[in-house]
């Protein structure tokens, strides 16, 4: 009858087998696959860049995005960008990504608090669950 005999679950007691032919099977497997890719969510990572001295009109301009990106069902990525010398102003950037997360508390959790990391202190958000 030219069919195959394919190890369904090898893991199962005892091990289960069925009589196919191998290519339709290997065919039906990758369909599977594929489908399942198709389903997964794709991640998806904004960026939201501030100054340490940024103003609060900008604050909240940049605010805006940020709640308008979460409720899309992206991440957000906020950071801090320190050029030259304002490298002394650590804390007034914690500040602002703190006041930022505050500000997002409803739309979004803070997955990561504020890092500083080189000339950069980022912060991540993650939109909440409906």
């Amino acid at each position: 009858m030219e069919l195959d005999l394919v190890e369904i679950s090898p893991k199962a007691d005892p091990p289960v087998c069925k009589i196919t032919d191998y290519s339709k099977f290997l065919y039906q497997q990758k369909k599977k696959q594929k489908e399942m890719k198709a389903k997964a969510t794709k991640i998806v990572v904004k960026e939201i860049r501030f100054g340490p001295q940024t103003d609060e009109h900008d604050f909240q301009f940049k605010l805006r995005h940020a709640e308008k990106f979460l409720q899309e069902g992206a991440k957000v990525k906020a950071f801090v960008f320190f050029k030259g010398r304002s490298i002394l102003f650590k804390e007034q950037g914690e500040i602002l990504l703190l006041k930022l997360a505050t500000a997002l508390e409803e739309v979004g959790a803070v997955e990561q608090m504020p890092k500083l990391e080189g000339k950069r202190m980022t912060m991540f958000i993650s939109p909440k669950k409906k």
